[in-house]
This record gives structure tokens, sequence and C-alpha cells, in this order.
């Protein structure tokens, strides 16, 4: 997957460059330097004809995009066809229907938990939801100083957290065979359902794609699910599904944390020594090391890019994560937990108060990292 994604992502980004077109048969030459790194991973005749087969396939993909966005009145090609937004046209969205019904319905649920702060509920609805009409500029504004803005947008990070609460959640079916095919059935419908009824954006649909393959693996025995694989197969369909999304800041920041991960963070994480016994799991230290090594590995990519785009980089970000991933997913697990019992109209005040505790400790905490 790694010489087959790498020449197609390369013809896509040169096809965009040459304003896509006519250009799209001079794609070769642009995407020479990719496509020969690929190549330098495995060797034979059929794997460079594969890779020159998306190398083309790449452009195309890219050069028939570009064309339909400009027989609809779309952006012009003079900039690569990429739209400021990096959105589709209204009339090429899936349909509303019971996506927006269902959003809506959630919404309102999430709105009417009877929180002591009501700062506690539009917090909540930008963490499940990603609508951040409820929050306060103050607040917004205290998270994107800290580092942690990316927490009130929804990401994968938030789809990874909902995932490990359904994997948890469904583990009463049992082991055996039949169990595991229909766990992860119900898992990647109801993923793919949140993903799609939060308006599917490209780090959502990155996390779905990789819920997909974790699954199928899981239920393939014997299977190898290599992380430069997985990465390279979601990174494939994705622009194979939707070339647009090339240029989103979302998508390549998502990416680029994700190889980061792939790449840094296992080198880091192994710098701690290894514990002795059973309880080295649980070591505090450790798991502050593993915190840490993840952030460096993120920001070691992502950092470049951010600066270059948003001209912006967060000196506290190490401290901002240490505090904000934990209080993240507990966050989001006790508010599923409130929003579940109060659409049963059996919302306890016990859940609603630490709820609501760990949202003030999350705001007030990343208040006084911005202020630093």
């Amino acid at each position: 997957m790694v010489v087959l994604s790498v020449p197609f992502l390369a013809g896509a980004i040169a096809a965009a460059a040459l304003g896509a077109g006519p250009a799209a048969g001079s794609v070769c030459l642009a995407g020479a330097a990719c496509c020969l790194a690929a190549m330098a991973l495995r060797k034979g005749r059929r794997t460079w004809l594969a890779a020159l087969l998306f190398l083309l396939l790449g452009a195309f993909t890219w050069s028939s995009r570009n064309v339909c966005l400009i027989s609809a009145g779309g952006p012009s090609s003079r900039d690569g066809g990429v739209s400021p937004k990096d959105e589709l046209p209204r009339g090429k969205l899936p349909p509303a229907g019971l996506r927006e019904m269902a959003l809506e319905r959630l919404s309102a649920v999430i709105r009417r938990i009877p929180f002591p702060h009501r700062e506690t509920n539009a917090l909540l609805l930008a963490l499940i939801t990603g609508r951040r009409e409820l929050l306060d500029r103050a607040t917004v504004q205290s998270f994107r100083q800290a580092g942690a803005a990316h927490i009130l947008a929804l990401s994968g990070l938030h789809l990874g957290i909902i995932y490990l609460i359904l994997s948890k959640l469904f583990l009463f079916l049992g082991n055996s065979r039949p169990a595991w095919i229909i766990r992860s059935c119900i898992i990647v419908l109801m993923s793919g359902f949140y993903t799609m009824m939060t308006g599917a954006g490209p780090s959502t649909v990155r996390a779905f794609l990789f819920i997909c393959l974790n699954e199928i693996a899981r239920n393939c025995p014997g299977r190898r699910k290599p992380p430069a694989g997985v990465l390279c197969t979601a990174l494939l369909i994705q622009l194979c599904a939707r070339p647009s999304v090339l240029f989103s800041a979302g998508f390549q920041l998502s990416y680029l944390a994700m190889l980061g991960i792939f790449l840094i963070y296992p080198r880091l994480r192994d710098w701690y020594p290894p514990s002795n016994g059973r309880g080295g799991r649980w070591d505090p230290v450790r798991r502050t090391w593993e915190s840490m090594a993840m952030s460096l590995s993120c920001q070691v990519f992502t950092a470049p890019l951010v600066w270059l785009r948003f001209h912006t980089f967060p000196k506290y970000f190490l401290l901002s994560n240490l505090i904000s991933l934990p209080l993240t997913g507990l966050l989001i697990s006790g508010g599923l937990a409130c929003t579940v019992m109060e659409a049963a109209k059996t919302s306890p005040r016990l859940l609603a108060r630490a709820v609501d505790w760990l949202a003030m400790c999350l705001r007030n905490s990343l208040e006084t990292v911005s202020s630093m």
C-alpha cells in the first residue's frame, strides 16, 4: 500500500500544481521524486508498473474532479481547483434527512442536561457534536492560546474515544468468532453514522477508515496490520472518494499527526526504562512520559504546517495536553452517559455534578495555562 498510495498522492499534488486539465500528461516528471522514493522500498518490474499506474491515476482523479467543478461553475483551475473551505458544492453533499434530525435531537438532549454551570452544556455540545455556537469567545480564546484548540474541533481524537467506549460497551457479547463479527459490524455502523451525523470532516473520516481497517484485520486471524499499511490504505481510499480534501488543513494535520505517532512515538516511548512486575502498566510516571511522547511525536510533524498556515506555535502544548487529554476522555465518556440517561429521563444528579466538575477543571486549567 505504501508503494501504491505514495505515487497516487504525488500524482494528485502534481496535477493540482500544474493546474490539471491537459497538463496531466506531464505529471510523471513532476512526481518522479516521490515515485522513486516509494520504489526504493521494493524492487521488481510489476512494482514499477503499478506505481506508474497509480501516479497517473492520482493525476487523473484530481483532473477529473477539477473538470467537474469547472463545468458546474465551481472554483477555477487557476488555483488548482481548491475552494477556500475545501467543501463540495451544496448539491453534492450527502442528503440531510435522518442525519440532521439525529444531530438536532442529540443537541437538544445535551442542552437540557441539568448541569450546575451552563458552560458545561456548551462545552459538552462542542466535544460531542462539534457545535460551538454556545461557547463564549473567552473560552475559545483560552483553548486556542493554550494550544488545545484541537479539542474543540471535532476530530479523530473524539471518534477514537467513542470507539474505545463502544469496544468496551459490547464486550458482553462474548469472545466467539460470531460475537466478534457482530460486535465489529455494530461498532462500524455506529461509528459511520456518527461520522456522517457530525458532518464527515476530514479528520473524522480518517479515524473512521482506521476503525474499519482495524475491525477487518481483527476478524481475519493471522492477518498483519502494519501501521504504515493502515495509514496508506486510509489515505488512498479518502483521496479516491474525495480528492478536494487534499488541501484541507484538517486532512493534512490529521495524517501528519498519525505519521508522527507511527514513526516517532514508539521510539520515544521506549526511552523510558522497562518496569519490573505487572504493576508497571499503571506506573504514573510511565503514563506521564507516554503522554508527553505522544504530544511531542505529533508536534514534530504538525508544528511546521501550523506555523506556515496560521503563523502560530503553542509554547505550552506539552502542559496543555498533559492536562486536557485525560480530562477530555473522561468528560466525553461521562457526557455520553449523561446524554443517554437524560434521553431516558433518568439523569442522576451525582453523575451530572461529576461531569460538571470535570468540565470546570478543564476550562479553568486551560485558562490558567493561556495566561502564563
